[in-house]
């Protein structure tokens, strides 16, 4: 069991914190009897894609007033043998040098006893707040205990103990720079321009049943990320997310994004689900409750008290 609230923590925590939306098609109609192809995908810049998805997530105005948000919900931390298979996702993710897991993580990973096989995917609850300008606390439960990781714009912190790990422990410089920009409100294709980003379209994928524009977001500092942006919803469905050091190399990672709901003008997914490439078994975080605009006093991102 102790495996699987390690798939779990790390999961949440190494998810991509993009908040898009996708607009609800409704119910397919009936195929006429003929093979008709569905309509081509209409040629449009990268610039009108990302106007039109930022319309569809419910406007620029409505994102600059959000301030904060909290997420509460259930994550599934693995079901029968995939424990096994997923524990090798999180000797990476609690510690790592230079991309790779030192040994102490691996050793903690592949020492924890393991579980019983069964039929039923583990939940355990989550409480993700979140406060501009990049603010981010995560709480995890399991067993009586808490699992904390809190960062305050410029230095982090993880509580661990279902690692046996009762002290507070400071993020690592790698871990540090990591979260720069990834706990941002409404993702980054808002405000790619201001930031000086370049952003182009690469190609029209299937996601999900559904024709997807895949866009390339490249930094100024040269990093790289890809969106996939539905053709009819014009929200994305699909974000890249960091790739992920397992059996001696790194596996591209990807968070897909459905059951979209309202919340005081804005659209939230209420189920989020990270796949690792090359491995069968995926993990959905669902959501039970997203407040927008809650009174989060600072004190919350400070450093942890035991």
């Amino acid at each position: 069991m102790k495996r699987q609230v390690q798939v779990f923590v790390s999961l949440i925590l190494c998810m991509t914190a993009s908040l898009a939306v996708l607009a609800a098609d409704g119910p397919a109609a009936a195929p006429k009897p003929t093979s008709v192809k569905p309509a081509a995908a209409p040629h449009l810049s990268a610039e009108e894609i990302v106007a039109r998805f930022t319309a569809a997530r419910g406007g620029a105005q409505a994102w600059q007033a959000v301030q904060t948000m909290a997420w509460t919900g259930q994550m599934e931390a693995g079901v029968g043998d995939s424990v096994a298979r997923s524990s090798q996702y999180v000797r990476n993710s609690w510690a790592t040098r230079n991309g790779k897991p030192t040994r102490a993580a691996v050793a903690q990973a592949t020492g924890a006893e393991a579980a019983a096989p069964s039929e039923k995917q583990v939940q355990l609850p989550f409480v993700l707040d979140l406060k501009r300008p990049n603010l981010s606390r995560v709480e995890i439960q399991f067993a009586g205990k808490t699992a904390v990781q809190v960062y305050d714009g410029t230095n982090g912190w993880k509580l661990r103990p279902f690692l046996n790990r009762n002290d507070v422990e400071p993020f690592t410089a790698e871990e540090a720079k990591s979260q720069v920009g990834k706990w941002e409100l409404e993702g980054p294709l808002f405000s790619y321009r201001a930031r000086g980003d370049k952003l182009e379209v690469e190609s029209v994928e299937q996601v999900a049943g559904h024709d997807a524009y895949k866009l390339k977001l490249t930094t100024k500092a040269g990093s790289v990320q890809h969106f996939w942006i539905d053709t009819h919803s014009f929200l994305d469905v699909k974000v890249e997310g960091t790739p992920r050091f397992m059996d001696g190399r790194l596996h591209n990672v990807y968070v897909y994004q459905s059951d979209f709901r309202r919340v005081q003008n804005v659209m939230i997914p209420f189920v989020l689900e990270t796949r690792v490439e090359g491995y069968p078994e995926t993990h959905k975080m669902l959501l039970e409750k997203a407040s927008v605009n809650p009174q989060l006093d600072d004190k919350l991102f400070s450093k942890p008290h035991v």
